[in-house]
């Protein structure tokens, strides 16, 4: 009897060989990505909003790659897995499309077809389900909640953010083909600026700039007291330069970092602590800072290397704070240095370390000549793939190729959330709602910078909650930095007013707000006085009466003064509960709880809220340089000074009355415009110093 023959094995593809065909279509894909805009980038062949077209449908299929909808086996399943890639495709092919229809849409009279709405409908689902994968819900709600506003509540709503509706179509085509829209001007940065960091950061990284990276901090810091903690602190600074995320940032080094501080008899809370305060300076730190440097750049019109240039001192006077941390704690825990094998800085560079800063070299010198930061950022990724080729490990076609695919793997949430925020951007332009919440700022804080800054701040931290540092800062920046310039131009112009400053063109348009006052004008008067004078001037008179007494120089580090102080208070939201995602992947890492990891991150981070009062109260941005100089110095003493205050130690424990005593000395070396006040202070502080290490001595 024949027997039936065996029915043979199903060809089709199982999950994992999916999974495994999906991670090779993500490679493949991710290098033909990097070259487009590498292309697009270099020979600027495209315009702006064709770019931005195929940078967010790039991403946005890369999204659907990467991304699954939702947790659990079935989103991972094949089936499912196909229906999401075709839902992508179609995402992408949307954006394509209406950016290919723009002259049909004019020509029209900007009339929307069938085919056109439907395209728009799927541009706009695929942002908001995008951006919830990679960000969560909360921008998503925020998108949602700003279209229908000026759609449909906002005209049911009575007060100051009452506003007549805008028709749908009206709104779909300004969300699409506005300056400030999808494709608009925040989706340029992230395309151009952004990606080709991001980029360079992907190639240094795969050429074994990491490594080299953590090397270094060790030969650096290894063999001080509390060596791990401030290994931490140096890689997390250096890190930040290649990379410019926070999370990213602890992820990478903390990993190595956490570990050796727990080893060296550093409480574990206080290891993760550091990791997420260290890393969350990455983004502070030049030249990259993240993507909050290129957008604060676009809004601004200030050049990013000005931005870079005077955001270096502040962003040493951070790292160094944390580093205060360390060393106090490392004397209250009796922590010597465990890095007796850690290589010298020599031996590091004699050892095939230097070809590492090469690129980093190159790409400072480029940005210090004028040359754009695109530009750079292209000229010093041909720098890493050179320089590798004098350490070790050369980086031929295949290295080249992941390189490639990591920067567009690292930048997929990225470019999904400036992309999508530009919706929201787009809204806050279309209602002039940030001229009335600016506004408001002005009058709740009644005049007082201090109280405006505090205002933001709470803005900042709620929304920090659900938003990532960047989108923060573009929301605020956007609501609150006009308010925030204004209060700093017009301090600025008390003080010129009360010293005499005051030339014959300001003279004249003074005259006509009060006669009175004119004939004192060019003399010193009080502040009090020179105030109320400034509190008179009409609105319309305010902006060229400022421009009349306030040099151009002096204006534009007014309004970089705003920005920065917005862009600081936004890195918050990493470091305080109840969300602080870098503190909770550092808490993850240390296994220790997490709210407990946010609050002692949030504890040393404190110079997040010190180091903008500097940018309010002082010259520190864009001051003379001898008067910038003394302001570092007195703020790192300053610095020091609190650490122990808050710590209860120095070289030995301190007594509440010598607490009390350096409290007084860290305010006064951070206070404002007093030369001798601070000197003064700075001898109170050795002297408590002095005093402290002899009673080490003793104990």
């Amino acid at each position: 009897m024949a027997t039936k023959p065996e029915t043979p094995a199903s060809t089709l593809p199982s999950d994992a060989d999916t999974g495994i065909m999906t991670e090779r279509a993500i490679l493949v894909f991710g290098v033909v990505l990097a070259l487009i805009h590498v292309y697009f980038n270099i020979f600027g062949v495209l315009s702006g909003l064709w770019r931005n077209a195929i940078h967010f449908a790039g991403f946005a299929f890369m999204c659907a790659l990467i991304y699954p909808a939702f947790q659990g086996s079935f989103a991972k399943s094949r089936v499912f897995k196909t229906f999401d890639i075709a839902f992508g495709l179609l995402v992408a092919a949307s954006a394509l499309y209406l950016i290919s229809a723009e002259d049909a849409v004019y020509a029209r009279g900007v009339r929307l077809s069938p085919l056109e709405w439907a395209a728009g409908g799927i541009l706009i689902l695929g942002a908001l389900e995008y951006t919830r994968r990679t960000t969560g819900w909360i921008i998503p709600i925020m998108i949602v909640l700003a279209l229908t506003y000026v759609g449909w509540w906002g005209d049911n709503i009575s007060g100051v953010f009452r506003f007549a509706g805008l028709k749908p179509e009206t709104i779909l085509f300004r969300s699409i083909y506005g300056d400030d829209g999808i494709f608009g001007n925040i989706a340029s940065i992230s395309s151009s600026f952004v990606f080709m960091f991001i980029l360079f950061g992907a190639f240094l990284l795969r050429s074994g700039g990491g490594d080299f990276v953590i090397d270094l901090a060790r030969a650096v810091a290894g063999r001080l007291t509390g060596g791990p903690g401030l290994v931490a602190v140096f890689a997390s600074g250096l890190t930040g330069t290649i990379s410019g995320s926070a999370v990213a940032n602890t992820a990478s080094t903390g990993v190595i970092t956490i570990p050796l501080m727990k080893r060296a008899g550093f409480p574990p809370t206080f290891a993760a602590a550091i990791e997420a305060s260290a890393s969350t300076g990455g983004q502070l730190m030049p030249p990259i800072m993240g993507a909050g440097a290129f957008v604060m750049a676009s809004y601004t019109q200030i050049p990013y290397t000005t931005i870079v240039a005077v955001s270096v001192l502040p962003a040493i006077l951070y790292f160094a704070s944390i580093a205060f941390y360390v060393r106090i704690e490392a004397k209250r825990h009796g922590i010597k240095a465990v890095e007796e094998d850690a290589p010298s800085a020599a031996e590091l560079m004699l050892g095939g370390g230097l070809p590492f800063l090469i690129p980093i070299a190159v790409l400072i010198g480029l940005l210090i000549y004028g040359y754009t930061p695109t530009y750079a950022a292209g000229i010093a990724i041909l720098a890493v793939i050179a320089s590798s080729w004098l350490t070790r490990n050369p980086m031929g076609p295949v290295a080249i190729a992941e390189a490639l695919a990591l920067g567009s793997r690292n930048m997929v949430m990225t470019a999904v959330l400036l992309c999508s925020i530009g919706l929201i951007v787009n809204v806050i332009a279309m209602s002039g709602i940030g001229n009335t919440f600016s506004l408001m700022i002005t009058q709740w804080a009644g005049d007082s910078l201090l109280i405006a800054i505090v205002l933001i701040a709470l803005a900042s931290l709620i929304l920090g909650m659900g938003l990532p540092v960047t989108a923060a800062y573009i929301v605020l920046g956007t609501l609150s930095a006009p308010a925030l310039f204004n209060l700093i131009a017009n301090q600025e112009l008390v003080s010129m007013i009360s010293a005499g400053n005051v030339g014959d063109q300001a003279k004249t348009m003074l005259m006509l707000v009060s006669p009175d006052a004119a004939a004192k004008l060019g003399q010193p008067m009080s502040v009090d006085a020179a105030k109320a004078l400034v509190d008179s001037i009409p609105g319309e008179l305010m902006t060229p009466i400022r421009e009349s007494v306030i040099s151009k120089e002096t204006l534009l580090y007014t309004l970089l003064s705003a920005h920065l102080i917005i862009f600081w208070l936004s890195q918050d939201s990493n470091v305080t509960p109840p969300v602080c995602l870098t503190a909770f992947t550092a808490a993850a890492i240390a296994k220790t709880p997490a709210m407990a990891t946010g609050f002692a991150s949030w504890k040393i981070a404190k110079a997040l809220y010190v180091v903008p009062l500097l940018f309010a109260y002082t010259p520190f941005i864009g001051g003379p340089i001898p008067e910038v100089l003394a302001l570092f110095f007195f703020a790192l003493i300053g610095f020091y000074a609190l650490t122990g205050v808050m710590q209860g130690h120095l070289e030995a424990p301190l007594s509440w009355p010598l607490r009390i005593a350096l409290l007084v000395c860290g305010v006064a070396l951070l206070f404002p415009g007093h030369l001798y006040v601070n000197i003064l202070a700075t001898i109170g502080f050795a002297a408590i110093v002095f005093f402290n290490i002899r009673q080490s001595k003793s104990l």
